[in-house]
């Protein structure tokens, strides 16, 4: 068995497993996912169109119409393409699946501000891409000449955007995202604009997409019907000019979307005012949750947010975030991921009696 383990990749095997905390019985707010279940009737339906699908059958044209969905709900510009994947997480992977080719300087890159989402440095060290993460300010705000600077010495093959970002809840200002991909324009390279977390923010990509198509013509949209309410039926999403999105596909699995995930999609999709209904909810409960925290004794700092997490800073992360587990609340500490994070908890914002169990757990917790 010693031997056999050697054949597996040494940077592997030294890697930690991305790992999901057991949460029965808990108040789940680490994740970030809506906390609204589908209305019995509207389950009753989904179980019927489900249960009459072909199982049997690979997925067929019902992906097409899927596709068609998503560029309507998205405002996606002519012109454009789309590709799925079983989560965004696929999509990253095959992004740099796609794009890891040598260069002249080495090893192609992928380039993001950090901290960021971490599957961005982690697709890239699995596929074979160099990672180049550029600090944010203190505040957490893009670095613009940082960021310029990076990307006219490292040429990157992708810069990710996320926008708003995780887990600072950021949405940074559009001139300053401008600059990025003005600069990402100059040295011939893709942009993914992550939007992850787009309902709950202000403002989307695609409206720039849509106003200046030129401008835009090497940026990507990358999307998730996780936090719009489907965390569990695996379906992310990219849009962009189909000369691109069309080369990326080919590294697609051919049948990476299930029948099953394709049809809760449309599904869910059919019934997109409830869910936008459910996304202003979250938004509704954001601030009133943000002012509590900033009122208890012992959070040092509370961010603002346009995504539905909060990012917050305590004495003490660990012990607070262990403390809140024993009563019966499951929060992430993300005080590893970067030394901007030092002692910070990143809580999801969910309904008004779950944000109550939490504020009160967090407040007997510290």
């Amino acid at each position: 068995q010693a031997q056999a383990l050697q054949r597996i990749r040494a940077d592997v095997r030294a890697m930690s497993a991305y790992h999901v905390q057991p949460s029965q019985g808990l108040l789940k707010m680490d994740t970030m996912e809506n906390p609204f279940r589908l209305p019995a009737d509207l389950q009753k339906a989904l179980g019927e169109r489900l249960g009459a699908l072909e199982i049997n059958r690979y997925p067929g044209e019902r992906l097409e119409v899927l596709k068609q969905m998503l560029k309507d709900y998205a405002g996606a510009p002519a012109g454009c393409a789309v590709l799925l994947g079983n989560g965004s997480d696929e999509v990253i992977t095959l992004l740099a699946l796609a794009t890891a080719q040598p260069t002249e300087a080495g090893r192609a890159k992928m380039l993001a501000p950090m901290p960021g989402f971490v599957m961005y440095p982690l697709s890239a060290q699995l596929q074979g891409l160099d990672f180049v993460g550029v600090q944010l300010t203190e505040d957490f705000d893009l670095d613009v000449p940082a960021m310029q600077a990076a990307i006219a010495a490292q040429k990157p093959a992708i810069t990710y955007i996320a926008y708003p970002n995780n887990p600072t809840a950021t949405l940074w200002a559009e001139d300053k995202v401008q600059a990025v991909i003005d600069a990402v324009a100059q040295i011939g390279g893709l942009v993914v604009m992550d939007e992850a977390y787009q309902p709950f923010a202000s403002r989307s990509w695609i409206t720039q997409m849509q106003a200046e198509p030129a401008r835009n013509a090497h940026v990507l949209l990358m999307r998730t019907l996780s936090k719009f309410g489907l965390a569990g039926a695996r379906l992310g999403y990219l849009i962009g000019p189909a000369a691109i999105v069309n080369e990326l596909d080919k590294v697609r699995p051919p049948y990476n979307i299930s029948v099953l995930n394709c049809e809760t999609a449309i599904f869910a999709l059919e019934q997109a005012d409830l869910y936008a209904e459910q996304a202003k909810a979250i938004r509704a409960e954001r601030q009133p949750l943000i002012d509590a925290l900033t009122a208890l004794d012992g959070v040092e700092k509370v961010w603002p947010s346009e995504a539905n997490m909060v990012l917050l800073r305590v004495r003490d992360a660990g012990a607070a975030q262990a403390a809140m587990k024993q009563r019966g609340v499951l929060v992430k500490n993300v005080s590893a991921m970067h030394p901007l994070l030092a002692n910070c908890l990143r809580l999801t914002v969910g309904t008004r009696e779950e944000n109550a169990q939490m504020l009160a757990a967090l407040k007997e917790s510290l």
